[in-house]
């Protein structure tokens, strides 16, 4: 970013704080397009299409990128707490679309958390190997709401 510790340090605590800010963010990140997709979505196939692709559109473009939330157990115990909450009332959210989608016969039947961890687990990975490439970002976001959904739809 371009900051002196002293700069950042007058926003944040310490490096702890930081980390929990953005493992706040990646949450709302989240927590916004699903909102979105259920909002815009027909039934459970279209909101969990539709999510996927808010969500890979948050992180690959003007909002990104996103924190992985890979060293939670780091966090000082009552961020951790907060964000592995977090993080729980986000995967039953998405596991009651699918069953939402298995109801109304948009998605076939499945295993909702295996497919929840599967696709979560897809879409939080992002950051780790994807660095900008606005080429590479049009790809991503052609191309896993294909992938990520092709397993899902109703036979």
């Amino acid at each position: 970013l371009g900051l002196t510790d002293a700069a950042l340090y007058y926003y944040v605590r310490n490096k702890e704080e930081l980390v929990y800010l953005c493992y706040l963010r990646a949450g709302d990140v989240g927590r916004e397009s699903m909102d979105r997709a259920v909002a815009d979505g027909a039934d459970g196939f279209d909101i969990v299409n539709r999510y996927i692709r808010y969500h890979v559109g948050a992180m690959v473009g003007e909002q990104g990128p996103i924190a992985i939330m890979s060293e939670i157990p780091s966090l000082k115990p009552e961020h951790r707490e907060h964000i592995l909450d977090i993080s729980r009332r986000h995967s039953a959210r998405f596991e009651s679309i699918l069953e939402r989608g298995i109801a109304d016969g948009s998605i076939g039947p499945c295993d909702v958390r295996m497919t929840g961890n599967a696709i979560m687990g897809s879409l939080n990975w992002i950051p780790k190997w994807f660095h900008g490439d606005p080429a590479v970002a049009a790809n991503i976001l052609d191309e896993f709401p294909r992938i990520l959904s092709a397993g899902l739809a109703a036979r």
